[in-house]
């Protein structure tokens, strides 16, 4: 089973760049107005669709929770020297959880979370 989240985007050029970034590889299906990602390792059917108005969008953030604190440096350290700015929240209290997390976001503003759940609360 996977998860599959499709968003609607401005500029699909600009868009497939940010992702193929955040993924760390290219879309498996790509159309004038579409792109479609499998990332490896994430259950994940990601689709990205060009829209006149992305405005008013009710999503909050995405999220990726990956497994130990290296893995959130590494993702971190990745994206900053492809050139993202990155928000670093470490310690940090959220969903009942004590989190180390960093935040990137798009081209159309969607915040993306990477995050490691230390301990449960």
């Amino acid at each position: 089973m996977l998860v599959h989240v499709g968003l609607n985007v401005s500029n699909l050029d600009k868009s497939v760049s940010f992702y193929n970034d955040v993924f760390g590889e290219e879309p498996v299906k790509e159309k004038v107005d579409y792109a479609k990602y499998l990332p490896e390792g994430l259950q994940l059917n990601f689709t990205l669709n060009t829209s006149e108005s992305t405005k008013g969008n009710q999503v909050n953030h995405f999220g990726i929770q990956v497994e130990n604190q290296d893995e959130i440096q590494s993702q971190k350290n990745r994206l900053e020297k492809l050139g993202y700015f990155t928000k670093d929240e470490m310690n940090t209290s959220c969903c009942y959880a004590l989190q180390d997390k960093f935040w990137v976001t798009d081209p159309d503003g969607n915040e993306w979370e990477f995050f490691y759940t230390k301990k449960d609360e």
